[in-house]
């Protein structure tokens, strides 16, 4: 036998012997995997949004988010010098509320202010007499109000205008939270009122 073909023997014993070593190995980890448990991976199906707060209304009384559970609410982010998002949308809400009749007092409508530097608790009180008496306003020092939004995952910005004041940017939508706090869902200012009601009258039954 020459030294040529007794060396092509050898390397494929070889590479039979490895072949065959990594087969059984596989198998050995395949069942292993197989008999380690699984850990189950729970999910409530409900949006991470929203969370414990400490602010003051537009009467001066401290309120947390756990004062509003058992309640359905409609949040609304804005504030009192915004010239027409906000006034539209608390101009909606307080139809709706008005539309909704007995049902409507079971609904609490929020205004968080994102300006807390000029919206004082006298300042949104003031605001407030041009809606339905039912809203509540809701405004803190800026660090409580900059947590607030943050637990709500709404986004806040001071933007400086060319006449040396600000404006602040906002969500525009509705967020809506059920009787344990639970996030439900957001009215589109882009809906018909119709199906805004549909939404209300469906958080308000569970």
């Amino acid at each position: 036998m020459s030294f040529t073909v007794f060396r092509w023997i050898l390397w494929s014993a070889v590479v039979v012997l490895f072949t065959g070593l990594g087969s059984v190995v596989g198998l050995m980890f395949l069942q292993s995997a197989s008999q380690r448990p699984i850990t189950p991976v729970s999910s409530t199906g409900v949006a991470d949004i929203g969370g414990e707060f400490t602010l003051v209304d537009d009467e001066g009384q401290r309120r947390t988010w756990s004062d509003f559970r058992g309640t359905p609410v409609a949040l609304f982010f804005g504030f009192t010098n915004c010239p027409d998002v906000c006034p539209t949308t608390l101009g909606e809400l307080s139809v709706l509320l008005d539309d909704l009749g007995p049902q409507g007092d079971d609904l609490q409508v929020v205004l968080l202010s994102g300006d807390p530097k000029r919206d004082t608790p006298e300042r949104l009180n003031e605001y407030l007499q041009s809606f339905d008496p039912r809203i509540v306003g809701l405004t803190g020092a800026e660090e409580e109000v900059d947590r607030a939004f943050k637990v709500f995952k709404a986004y806040r910005a001071i933007v400086p205008l060319d006449s040396g004041n600000y404006t602040v940017d906002h969500p525009a939508g509705v967020y809506l939270f059920d009787r344990k706090g639970d996030f439900f869902g957001i009215l589109d200012s882009h809906e018909s009122k119709d199906v805004q009601r549909q939404k209300i009258e469906r958080l308000l039954a569970i």
